[in-house]
């Protein structure tokens, strides 16, 4: 036995963190992957007699994407270093952000990708569309984002009344 008779539910919430930090940084290799193919294909596809990339539409996808993984990263950062440093109970609030944040980014830099591409975007020969299943499928695997914002936001109400006493 590892920690004795009755605590297997507390094992296995043990092992959700760092397997929820894994799920988080692949997603987020999987956005670089995607931004990466967003950026060739705007430059080499040619619309309206110029490249995509010209487009300022194209540009504020691209700003946006590169903004919303960095924000994605450092979160993701926080919490695996609130993790080492101070264990999965206190660092559980930044595990459950991660949870909700990081896939529904990864959703929209990757459907901006899928976007760039047109209806090309959904073929098996790219693998955008395997990439937002995979980020889809994420959002509900653990539960649901509503299960995790509601664990958020009862974590930040005892926070906010534990500071007022």
């Amino acid at each position: 036995m590892l920690l004795g008779e009755g605590r297997g539910f507390e094992i296995a919430q043990g092992r959700l963190g760092p397997g929820r930090i894994h799920h988080c940084m692949r997603l987020i290799g999987n956005c670089e992957r995607a931004l990466e193919l967003m950026v060739e294909r705007t430059q080499n596809r040619i619309a309206f007699g110029k490249p995509l990339i010209a487009q300022g539409t194209i540009q504020a996808d691209i700003a946006n994407s590169r903004i919303a993984i960095e924000q994605s990263r450092l979160l993701v950062l926080k919490a695996a270093h609130m993790m080492d440093t101070v264990g999965n109970k206190i660092a559980a609030p930044e595990i459950a952000m991660i949870k909700v944040a990081v896939p529904n980014m990864a959703q929209e830099v990757i459907d901006k990708a899928i976007q760039s591409f047109g209806g090309a975007g959904y073929h098996a020969d790219l693998p955008l569309s395997a990439m937002f299943v995979w980020a889809r499928v994420l959002r509900t695997a653990d539960g649901p984002d509503e299960v995790h914002r509601r664990a958020i936001a009862k974590y930040e109400v005892m926070k906010q009344n534990s500071s007022k006493l």
